[in-house]
Formats: structure tokens, C-alpha cells, sequence
């Protein structure tokens, strides 16, 4: 018989449930369409991803199982879907789910109703709930490299949707085909399983996302007997199940024929159990029929070879004999709920004794079975070895939770312990704890100069001593770097902490040999203790860190215990953090103007823009005190261009203001972390712009350790700006160890003498180093302005070396912003009387 169009395969179809079949099916093939079209403007290479995750996902389609009482099939290719819609979308993973349900429903159905039907559905329920699964992605808060969670419980919330989604569209098309009403809750849970097989899909996608993101590609060696062990579970789950609904309906059947057919019930009877005991005997799964007291009445030769005993061995032995002691329990508690009626089946993975003492990990099913003529119930058990399986996620969990170097904890692990230590000592003030936070003083100089070789077993013989001078209950942990963090819990006083830090510090004191060196090392460490009522693991580590630099100030193998000095210092700070970021953001924070003249004629050449921060509360704060704790914050990169945009606005303003004065320069403070970023060029010519200054008239200052120290990194910005005609000055100059190749290269105009020694001009000496520096701005061709002018010995002496330049109290005090106008009118009006 040829085959016919899927409308002639209609016969047994109601006019509804025709209808329902062409708007789904037109639907999945409108969004098989869509997906087409999506993943076509995907690059190459994510194309190309799609085509082998689609190709796997349908070879798996091959092998289906068929749900028992349903007409349709699962093969466990939605692992594959999950990771499509992972990684390339909801339009990848539509098109998956489709050709995986079009390959399952060609082998399992001879209908072209299903053979089209099924993709079409798959297609249309996986591309809504992706859809819902890609919306929400961006809503979760995963900045944490370690903190993926959210992610993982939204997987499973779509997995769960996509089984409702597929079990609802195919369901409902059964019943109205028969006539009957649709009850979505009735036939969510008769295929509750397929929930379970999606979200058990979901979690194994999930794992190897989540590994390979983390891991790399090599973890995929351990997550892929995962997958494969998981696809087995799956398929020999639904053939048992398939099995159990035959025998029940041949079950049924024969009641119905009891009188009858009593014959032939015998010989069937007799038929299915021989052939269970040739099953049972030539199983590849272990298998054992136990009494109800735990005797073990037969063994097959599987299990005998799973636990290295002999049938004999086995036979009238003590199930519980054969498990490991801690897993007693476990097979027990769920023995007991079979036997007391609540549970049909049980399923649990324990470990059983090995012959030769070994721990065999396996997978353990059981049920109810009638033994022989008798009908005596006992217990069928199962067993199947899964020791790889655990063995690979130990090996997961200890990677997930260790330094690959050291082979200590991480800072995942150190955290959560942490943690846990929190909450106890919350509940139980006696159960204090302490944390010690190590830094070695010499790791970088012993890394540089042996290589990163010697610096690895540095770091390696440390975690051993440490190790070895500590409690077995205490927890020591490798943050990163040569950083170490130590949990000491069950602590009596801060003198047995203290007491703790020096012998760590005599253990690292002893030589090490790395190669044919011989080194010696030592740490600075910060101690902080569960006095402080901390309520989450970053406020410990915070103090701790804090109690470290402390220690680190004061010199090499020193520690310092965190009190209530630093802590009204380290609140003091936060509190002056957020008021800070709250001036930004208001735009509280202001400029000041200090005059800058050309000092034989005293004309005013420009001004310099200084940061001010009046506060509400506490009046003008120093610059000293909230600059630097605006650089220790990162908020040094918005207060910058706030600073910027005030002096810049306001110099415009009192040019505009001030008809014939000219050019006045404008001189900003700028810092490395600004100039570092990239980008920073194009935001200073765009405010420069705004206020319609010209690039000469501004000039950038930063420090000469700032230059230094951030030299790499902020070269483009500094080449970019001298394109566009803004000059670069170096602030402080003498107190750093600029060379001259740095001086002569880079594109510097400009070079302010330090004040420390314009100061020493005043007291008869110095006048040395401001001529050396003179002389030097003046033969690389950088214009010099002396800061700190405070006394008129000094304008004079400068004058006499041949400072062209300069600025401080005695010529100018700074001044705001109308006052700076007053001075700039006086000194044009001069200049136009002269």
C-alpha cells in the first residue's frame, strides 16, 4: 500500500481534532521556519555547533524507548537540546528538539499524523519555553566567577515548562481525538516521569555548561561517561517500566479470563517464570531475591562478579553484611518504607564490600517479587556498578573546591566554611573562631628572579607546613597568589591566635631549597576574630585583609590582630565611601582655582583646578582624605570627570565673562586609574569640546610615580592626547625615578618642580637640585613651573635659576570661582593699560 498524505491518515480523527492537528503543526512548522532563519545568522563556527549538537541530538533520536501507555517516545537527546539552548539560543534548541522528536516518531510510528505532528509540537514548545528562558538570563545576577546557581535553577524551571508544554500539546490532541474532556492536571501527572527525565536532562546540561565554562574542554573527558551513564539509566528505566505495564495488562487480562482460561493462565505462568529466572540468571545488571529479614536468597552471577564472591558465599548471607556501615542505614530506612506500604519500589546508591575490601559505589532497585510455587513475597533487588560515575564526581567536587597547585581548599571551600563558622558562633557566642589572612613579604622578588617554577614550590612546600603546624580541625586555604587564609575554630582567647601566628611564622622562617637555591620566606598576617559579630564571610576576610596591611606596614614576618581601632577606622572610611559616592552623584563636589603666573612679569598665565568637597555635616574635607580614598574605590574615575567638567565649564564661563583676556591654560589633576582606561582621550576631547575650549589651553597633571607605574597601560591615552593638542604635565617632579629616555619620548610639555624643594630654597639650600631641574626641562624643551612659592626668598632664588613659572600662596591662594574672575579681570585690565 503506498503512503498517503497526512490528511487521507485522518479516518479516526474528530473535525476537532483535525483542526487542533493543522494549527499545531502549522504553528511548529512556522516556528521551525523562524528557527531556520536565527540560527542562519549565527557566525560560521556557532553554525557549524548547532549542525553537530543537531546531529547528536537526532542519532540519539535513533535509539528511542516508547513510554509506557503512551504513543509516543523519549531517547534522552534532550541533554543536547538543553545545551543548544544554553549556549546558541532558543532557536537551535527548536530546531533540535524537532528533528530528535521527527527521527524518535519515524521509528516509533507508522502514522504520518505523528511523523509530522511530533517534530511540529516539539518544535513549538521548545522555542516558547527557550524564548521565557533567554528573556530571563539577563534578570540573574552571575558576577561571580564561581556563582551560577540562579542559572542552573532556571534550566530546571524551563525543563519542567517544556515537559508541561510537550505533554499538554500531544495529550491534549489524544483526548480530543477520543472525545474526552482535556485535564491539563491529570495529564501533568501521568507523565510526572517525563518531568523528572527533562529536569534529570537539564541538570546533566547544566553540569557540563557550567564545567566546561569553568574547567575548560578537558573536563569533558569526566562529564561525558556522565551523559552516557545517564542516557543508559534512562533508556533501561523506560524498558523496565514498559515491561512492568505488560505484565500488568496480561495481568488483567487473565482475570478477566480466569475461569476460562485457568489452562493456559498455568502454562503462562509457568512460561514467565522461566523466563525470569533465565533472565534473572544471564542479567548483566546484578540481581539478588532478599527475604524480608534481609536474608539473601539468590544471587546472580552478575552480582557475584560485581562483589568478587562466589553464589555460595551469597546464598542465606546478610544483605546488610555486604554494605558499607554507613550506608546501612540509608538501605534500611528504605526497606522499611516498601515494607510498610509507602513506597512500591526504592531506589538508592550505597557502597557494597568487595571481596578484597574495596568500596564498589552502585545504583541499588528494589521491589516486592512472589518467589516460586509458594508465592512467598520477598524483595527483588537490583544492582548496578556506578563506581566511575561517583568516582568522576569526587573528582569534580575536589576540583570544584581545591587549588589545583597546593591541593588546599579554595576560596569557594574557605568561604562556605566560613560561613558555617558564622552561624554557629551566632547561635553559640562560645564557639569563637578566628581568621588568619597570609601574604609572604618576599614571593614576588623569589618568582621573578627563579621563575614561576620555584614560585610554585615555594608556595607548595608553604601549604605543607602550614598544614602541618595546624589542628586537623582548623582549615587552611589558598585565596590566590601567594595569599593564604587560615580558619581556627574553638578558640579561647586572641593570645592562643596570636600564639598560632608566631609558629607559623618560625615553620616559614626555616630555608627551602628550590633547585640549588636556598631561600628563606616569611608572611604578614592579619588576624581578626568572631568578636566582631560578623554577619557574612566578606566582613571577616575584609578585616582580616585590613589587620594584614596593617602588619605588612610594620615591617617583614610581623602580624597584627584586628581591634577597635581599625574598626573605627575601616567604619569611618565606609561612611566617607558613601558620602563621597553621594557628592558625585549630586554633584556636590566643586572646584577651587590657584593662579599660576609667569614670575619675571607676575602676569597670570592660567589656573589649576583643585577638587574641593564640601560637606554638610562635617565642612570642607581635605582633598588628602577623600582623594585617596576615591582612588582606593575606583569612584577616583567618576569624581575625575566631574572635576574636569566643573574646571572646564567654569574656565569657559570666566573667559566668556572677560572680553580680551586671552588664553588662560587650565590645569586638571588627572590619575593613573583614569588615564589607564580606555577610552579616556575621547571623554576628555568631548568635555573640552562641550565647553568649546581650545586642546592648547588644557593641561593634564599626573604624578611622576603614576607615570611610572602605569606607563604601559596608559600610553595610548597619552599619545592620543597629544594628537589632539592637550598637554601632558608631570606633577611632583624630583620625588620618583623618571629616566630621561621617559622624559625625552613621551609626550610631556611640561614639569612641575615639588614643593619639598621650593621649600628648602627658604632655608638656604637646595638651589642645586631646583637648577638641575631647570636645566633639564630646558634642554629636553619642557616648560617648568615651580609649586609651592610661599615666601618672596624664594620667587627671587627661582627667578635667579630661570623658572619662568610658577604658583603658591604668595602669588595666589586658591580661590573660587569668583574670585578667580575678580584676579583674571584685574590682570587683563593691567594688561590693557600697559
Amino acid at each position: 500500500m503506498s503512503e498517503q498524505p497526512a490528511f487521507l491518515l485522518m479516518h479516526d480523527y474528530r473535525p476537532e481534532a483535525k483542526a487542533y492537528w493543522w494549527t499545531t503543526f502549522l504553528l511548529g512548522t512556522a516556528v521551525f521556519g523562524l528557527s531556520l532563519v536565527e540560527v542562519a545568522k549565527l557566525s560560521d563556527a556557532a553554525v557549524l555547533q548547532v549542525l553537530v549538537g543537531v546531529a547528536i541530538a537526532a542519532v540519539t533520536g535513533l535509539f528511542p524507548v516508547r513510554i509506557p501507555g503512551a504513543k509516543v517516545s523519549v531517547a534522552g537527546a534532550e541533554i543536547f537540546v538543553f545545551m543548544l539552548l544554553l549556549i546558541h539560543g532558543p532557536a537551535a534548541a527548536a530546531i533540535a528538539a524537532a528533528c530528535e522528536a521527527a527521527v524518535g516518531s519515524w521509528r516509533t510510528s507508522d502514522r504520518w499524523t505523528s511523523r509530522l505532528g511530533s517534530p511540529a509540537m516539539a518544535a513549538l514548545a521548545m522555542y516558547g519555553c527557550g524564548s521565557a528562558f533567554a528573556l530571563a538570563v539577563p534578570l540573574l545576577d552571575t558576577s561571580g566567577a564561581g556563582d551560577r546557581g540562579p542559572l542552573f535553577a532556571l534550566l530546571l524551571l524551563v525543563a519542567l515548562a517544556y515537559s508541561a508544554a510537550s505533554t499538554l500539546l500531544t495529550g491534549s490532541l489524544m483526548c480530543v481525538k477520543r472525545g474526552e474532556p482535556v485535564r491539563p492536571v491529570r495529564l501533568l501527572r501521568a507523565h510526572g516521569w517525563l518531568a523528572l527525565a527533562y529536569a534529570a536532562s537539564a541538570s546533566v546540561s547544566g553540569l557540563v555548561y557550567m564545567s566546561f565554562d569553568r574547567f575548560g574542554s578537558e573536563m569533558l573527558l569526566a562529564i561525558f561517561p556522565i551523559i552516557a551513564m545517564f542516557l543508559s539509566t534512562l533508556h533501561f528505566y523506560f524498558r523496565q517500566a514498559e515491561t512492568q505495564v505488560v505484565a500488568q495488562r496480561e495481568k488483567f487480562a487473565a482475570a478477566e479470563h480466569a475461569v476460562a482460561e485457568a489452562a493456559r493462565h498455568v502454562v503462562q505462568l509457568q512460561a514467565s517464570e522461566s523466563r525470569f529466572h533465565s533472565a534473572f540468571t544471564h542479567a548483566a545488571v546484578g540481581m539478588m531475591l532478599v527475604s524480608n529479614e534481609y536474608r539473601i536468597l539468590q544471587a546472580n552471577p552478575a552480582l557475584c562478579h560485581l562483589l568478587g564472591r562466589s553464589e555460595t558465599e551469597l546464598a542465606q548471607s546478610d544483605l546488610k553484611a555486604i554494605v558499607h556501615a554507613e550506608d546501612v542505614g540509608v538501605l534500611q530506612a528504605q526497606v522499611a518504607g516498601l515494607l510498610s506500604g509507602a513506597d512500591s519500589k526504592f531506589t538508592a546508591e550505597v557502597r557494597c564490600l568487595h571481596r578484597h575490601g574495596i568500596d564498589v559505589w552502585v545504583s541499588t532497585n528494589g521491589s516486592f517479587f512472589s518467589a516460586g510455587d509458594s508465592g512467598e513475597r520477598c524483595l527483588i533487588v537490583q544492582m548496578h556498578d556506578v563506581t566511575a560515575r561517583r568516582r568522576a564526581e569526587s573528582r569534580l567536587q575536589h576540583i570544584a573546591y581545591h587549588d589545583g597547585l597546593t591541593n588546599l581548599p579554595n576560596r569557594s571551600h574557605f568561604l562556605e566554611q566560613l560561613t558555617r563558622a558564622i552561624v554557629q558562633a551566632a547561635g553559640d557566642p562560645a564557639a569563637m573562631f578566628a581568621v588568619l589572612f597570609l601574604d609572604f613579604d618576599r614571593f614576588k622578588v623569589i618568582n621573578d628572579s627563579l621563575g614561576h617554577r620555584a614560585g610554585d614550590e615555594l608556595l607548595t612546600t608553604a601549604a605543607r607546613r602550614l598544614r602541618e603546624c595546624l589542628r586537623p580541625t582548623d582549615l587552611v586555604a589558598r585565596l590566590g597568589g601567594d595569599e593564604f587564609a587560615i580558619l581556627v575554630e574553638h578558640v579561647r582567647s586572641d593570645a592562643e591566635v596570636m600564639e598560632l601566628a608566631e609558629r607559623i611564622q618560625g615553620v616559614l622562617r626555616a630555608p627551602i631549597h628550590l633547585g640549588e637555591a636556598e631561600v628563606t620566606t616569611s608572611a604578614s598576617i592579619g588576624i581578626t576574630t568572631s568578636a566582631f559579630r560578623y554577619e557574612t564571610p566578606e566582613q571577616a576576610m575584609r578585616d582580616a585583609d585590613i589587620a594584614m596591611y596593617r602588619a605588612k606596614s610594620q615591617g617583614k614576618a610581623q602580624y597584627a590582630l584586628f581591634d577597635s581601632a581599625l574598626h573605627t577606622e575601616v567604619s569611618s572610611q565606609l561612611w566617607m565611601e558613601g558620602e563621597l559616592r553621594r557628592a558625585i552623584e549630586g554633584g556636590v563636589v566643586d572646584v577651587d582655582f590657584q593662579p599660576i603666573f609667569d614670575l619675571r612679569s607676575r602676569r597670570l598665565t592660567g589656573f589649576e583646578a583643585l577638587a574641593r568637597w564640601p560637606h554638610a555635616a562635617r565642612g570642607s574635607i581635605r582633598p588628602s582624605e577623600f582623594i585617596a580614598l576615591a582612588e582606593e574605590t575606583g569612584l577616583i574615575v567618576p569624581l575625575g570627570d566631574r572635576v574636569l567638567e566643573r574646571a572646564c565649564g567654569q574656565h569657559a564661563q570666566l573667559q566668556r565673562n572677560i572680553p580680551g583676556i586671552g588664553m588662560l591654560d587650565l590645569h586638571v589633576n588627572v590619575s593613573g586609574m583614569q588615564l589607564s582606561r580606555p577610552g579616556y582621550a575621547s571623554r576628555v576631547k568631548q568635555i573640552i569640546a562641550a565647553f568649546e575650549l581650545h586642546p592648547e589651553q588644557v593641561t593634564l597633571e599626573l604624578t611622576e610615580s603614576v607615570l611610572i607605574e602605569k606607563l604601559s597601560a596608559a600610553l595610548p591615552n597619552l599619545l592620543e592626547l597629544r594628537e589632539i593638542g592637550v598637554r601632558i604635565s608631570i606633577d611632583d617632579f624630583g620625588t620618583g625615578y623618571s629616566s630621561l629616555s621617559v622624559l625625552q619620548d613621551l609626550p610631556i610639555g611640561e614639569i612641575k618642580i615639588d614643593r619639598t624643594f621650593v621649600t628648602r630654597l627658604a632655608n638656604g639650600g637646595g638651589d642645586e637640585v631646583v637648577r638641575a631641574i631647570i636645566a633639564l626641562g630646558r634642554s629636553l624643551g619642557k616648560r617648568v613651573i615651580a609649586e609651592g612659592i610661599e615666601s618672596a626668598p624664594q620667587l627671587d632664588q627661582l627667578i635667579r635659576l630661570g623658572c619662568e613659572h610658577g604658583q603658591g600662596f604668595l602669588l595666589g591662594r586658591p580661590m573660587s570661582t569668583s574670585d578667580a574672575e575678580v584676579m583674571a579681570r584685574t590682570a587683563a585690565t593691567q594688561v590693557r593699560i600697559a
